[in-house]
């Protein structure tokens, strides 16, 4: 196990090194000389096609970071800006909001650090085993013609000049081969830690990178708020508005018919009856996709295995709540899922859907599964890009894995604490 593990610090550590030399100095090179450019105009054309190419490396070794060194290294970058307007005053704008990024300074010096320590400390295990075995070539006799024609050989810091000193050599080149084994992971690791030292986000940047978000998912929530109520105004004003006034006129025929027509001021008081009880079956429709009442009695489980009744798919639910989260969460979970339920009712051509609710590690989390066609692309204006706002709100994430042919998976994760439900 740990020649294995040694030889895939040495082979791992042999590409990163090769990366330094060649990828790192080319791309700092080509970046400052297009930075350079940029008095001249050509720089204004060259520098956002080096920083791009820049953030594409840099990106690709956060990857292997985590990949390979079991070391997750977030991205820094703020999103890629597009160039406003055209011509050259769009040029000067997205090569100034590059050069603004914080993080473009921090990856130019980073390609300096990992063309020299980052270069150091991934040949090093590499150098090591090489020197190890190199010991061994030596003891067995490849010494002497090498001293035959250089009257000494160093090997690391031993002079090799006879049988004796190389058997010394191999005995030294055991240390090398041992430290590799023992140390290998821990030098590439430290590898890994330089290149997050300048790769990952400082806490300023995290910051300013958390402002921008709750900026955005305020207004998001501010957008939804105003079209939730938009909603209710319409459907007020159109449904059970419309049908107490239909019921008011239908009263006031009455008063003059009841004593001329009571026949048919019967009639009209049946008709007004059945409008008044459409228009309470309405307001109660309306309350419900407010905020359900079986939310609000019996928590998220019992909630989401109602709205799964009411579906016309055969829907399995499958609900593990120790207790019961906050209510705006438990809200933004409910007709999160309603939502993706009404998605893959009308659009999946599904025959069974699944519903899986768990919380856990501080996390409320969902999935919503369904055997349809699948394809689903989350950036084509669905309504599971308004589920991810509504999500976001929250520091909700979404994630949605739907192949051509499907099956179709939406999960969600909302951070948050249970409370024990009370009884």
């Amino acid at each position: 196990m740990k020649v294995r593990s040694a030889l895939t610090s040495a082979v791992q550590g042999l590409a990163l090194a090769h990366m330094a030399v060649i990828c790192s100095i080319t791309l700092s090179a080509l970046t400052l000389v297009s930075i350079a450019l940029i008095p001249l105009g050509v720089g204004l054309i060259t520098t956002p096609l080096a920083v791009t190419a820049l953030r594409g490396y840099a990106d690709y070794r956060r990857r292997l970071a985590h990949t390979w060194g079991e070391l997750p290294i977030a991205s820094p970058y703020r999103s890629a800006p597009a160039p406003l307007r055209g011509g050259f005053v769009g040029y000067v704008e997205q090569c100034s909001a590059l050069l603004r990024d914080r993080a473009t300074w921090r990856d130019l010096l980073w390609l300096q650090i990992d063309a020299t320590a980052g270069f150091t400390t991934a040949i090093l295990p590499f150098a090591l085993l090489a020197e190890g075995l190199f010991g061994y070539v030596l003891a067995a006799g490849v010494w002497e013609p090498i001293v035959r024609a250089d009257d000494t050989y160093w090997y690391t810091f031993l002079p090799v000049t006879s049988q004796d000193t190389a058997f010394l050599a191999a005995a030294l080149g055991t240390a090398w081969i041992a430290l590799v084994l023992g140390a290998g992971q821990a030098i590439m690791h430290g590898h890994y830690l330089v290149s997050r030292a300048f790769l990952a986000p400082t806490p300023a940047m995290e910051l300013s990178a958390r402002v921008r978000q709750l900026t955005e998912t305020r207004h998001d929530a501010i957008d939804t708020s105003a079209a939730e109520l938009r909603r209710i105004e319409r459907d007020l004003h159109d449904g059970a508005q419309a049908r107490l006034v239909a019921v008011g006129m239908s009263l006031g025929t009455v008063e003059a018919l009841i004593e001329r027509n009571p026949a048919k001021a019967k009639e009209l008081l049946a008709a007004a009856r059945a409008d008044s009880a459409e228009a309470l079956s309405e307001l109660r429709d309306l309350v419900r996709g407010i905020h359900p009442p079986v939310l609000a009695e019996r928590g998220l489980g019992d909630a989401v295995r109602a709205l799964a009744l009411r579906m016309p798919l055969p829907i399995e639910v499958d609900v593990e709540l120790s207790g019961r989260a906050e209510e705006p969460v438990e809200a933004a979970a409910y007709f999160a899922i309603s939502e993706v339920l009404t998605n893959a009712a009308k659009h999946s051509g599904a025959g069974r859907i699944w519903v899986d609710v768990h919380h856990a590690d501080g996390s409320l989390r969902i999935a919503v599964t369904d055997d349809g066609r699948g394809g689903v692309d989350i950036e084509a204006g669905t309504g599971i890009r308004g589920v991810e706002r509504r999500l976001g709100t929250f520091d909700g994430v979404l994630a949605v894995s739907s192949p051509l042919g499907g099956p179709t998976m939406v999960t969600m994760e909302i951070p948050c604490e249970l409370r024990p439900q009370r009884i």
